[in-house]
């Protein structure tokens, strides 16, 4: 029996052949639209995701798992393990941490500690990892809730977007800020602090947003080892390209390309391109 099991849900965006080698627990988002219900990286594709959003005028919603949900998997999963650390965006942009939390308290026989990773997508999904890592090397649970703190402390995200429809559709800004966005043309830098979406640089073009992003890692990383992973929605050459620039500027340790998942999607809409990363 394993001492820690980690859990983290469909939001991290964590490739598969990660969760795979790393024995990481993921549980599915349910996204519905209209009367339908989808499990997001389940029975719903990213490109049918980017279909319905460019064809339908109505907004999908997105739902955390159920309190079952986290019950089922956490019994599961504390047959095989000591103990079980559990990894959820902030609570400032989902629900689904405090429904992992509820669930938690209502296990008995084995601790279950729920973490906040202040971030979300990928940025999520590296705290999940380097936990991941530690479980798998042996380290008892204080251990890995220590480093998937750390980690979680030094996470940056920034990104960019195609359009600002999609958050004003989903209720993210105001319908005054993103038609003033879109008549002048601005294609901001976006950051996610302690799941807060803030304005770091306002530029004319997405090349522009692009080289911002690159000067911001430069600034932040200040010659260390980096851990970075690009991620996009249905730009999978603008990805590419972004990431062969990374690896060309910086001193990667691991560098990933991964795409939102239909739920990340949904808040998002095609289109957006970013970067996760933190350095040793």
């Amino acid at each position: 029996m394993r001492q820690v099991a980690i859990v983290t849900d469909s939001s991290a965006n964590l490739p598969t052949e990660l969760v795979r080698q790393w024995n990481i627990r993921v549980i599915p988002i349910p996204l519905i639209f209209g009367r339908q219900t989808f499990l997001d990286g389940v029975n719903i594709t990213p490109d049918e995701i980017y279909r319905r959003l460019r064809a339908d005028k109505d907004m999908p919603t997105t739902a955390a798992p159920s309190v079952g949900d986290f019950l089922r998997l956490y019994a599961a999963t504390g047959q095989e393990a000591s103990g079980i650390v559990s990894i959820h965006m902030s609570p400032a942009l989902s629900s689904t941490y405090n429904v992992a939390l509820t669930a938690s308290q209502l296990i008995d026989g084995i601790p279950i500690r729920v973490l906040n990773c202040h971030s979300a997508a990928i940025g999520q999904g590296f705290v999940a990892l380097e936990a991941a890592r530690d479980a798998v090397a042996g380290a008892t649970l204080e251990a890995v809730v220590s480093r998937a703190n750390a980690v979680a402390a030094k996470i940056h995200l920034l990104f960019t977007l195609e359009t600002f429809e999609y958050l004003h559709r989903g209720g993210r800004i105001g319908g005054a800020a993103a038609l003033v966005a879109t008549l002048l043309q601005i294609r901001p830098v976006l950051c996610l602090t302690d799941g807060h979406v803030e304005v770091l640089a306002k530029t004319r073009t997405r090349h522009k947003a692009l080289r911002s992003i690159l000067e911001q890692m430069t600034a932040k990383v200040n010659g260390h080892p980096l851990h970075a992973a690009i991620f996009h929605a249905d730009a999978p050459a603008e990805a590419e390209a972004f990431r062969q620039a990374v690896a060309t500027r910086f001193q990667c340790t691991e560098l990933y390309v991964t795409e939102f998942t239909p739920v990340m999607s949904t808040h998002t809409g095609p289109g957006v391109l970013g970067v996760a990363f933190y350095a040793e």
